[in-house]
């Protein structure tokens, strides 16, 4: 699977997991994974090292992937979870709601 049903710079709901019913905006992609990093959702725990001299280590939080299966596009207009249609306007193909038309 090689290219997904949002791009970054959407905003989106998860449907599934411990997140769910959340909203956010895709930060960045990972087309061959099928992932995408959500802005303040799904974080993790990481333990840094410090690479210099006098940096300081510890436990930082950070967003951590998730399926993009798991996320749906949250329309402007009508403030729903939708899957993505595809229609054709002035020439060029735009992301459309299913639930009300409204262009993505």
């Amino acid at each position: 699977m090689n290219n997904l049903h949002v791009k970054t710079g959407d905003n989106v709901m998860i449907i599934s997991g411990k997140d769910k019913g959340k909203t956010g905006k895709v930060l960045q992609t990972s087309p061959k994974e099928g992932k995408v990093i959500v802005e303040g959702l799904n974080m993790v725990t990481k333990h840094v090292k410090p690479r210099r001299q006098g940096e300081q280590g510890g436990i930082v939080k950070a967003e951590g992937a998730i399926y993009a299966c798991k996320v749906q596009p949250v329309c402007p207009k009508c403030g729903k979870p939708t899957r993505v249609a595809h229609s054709v306007k002035d020439g060029k193909n735009v992301r459309v709601c299913r639930k009300c038309g409204a262009e993505l």
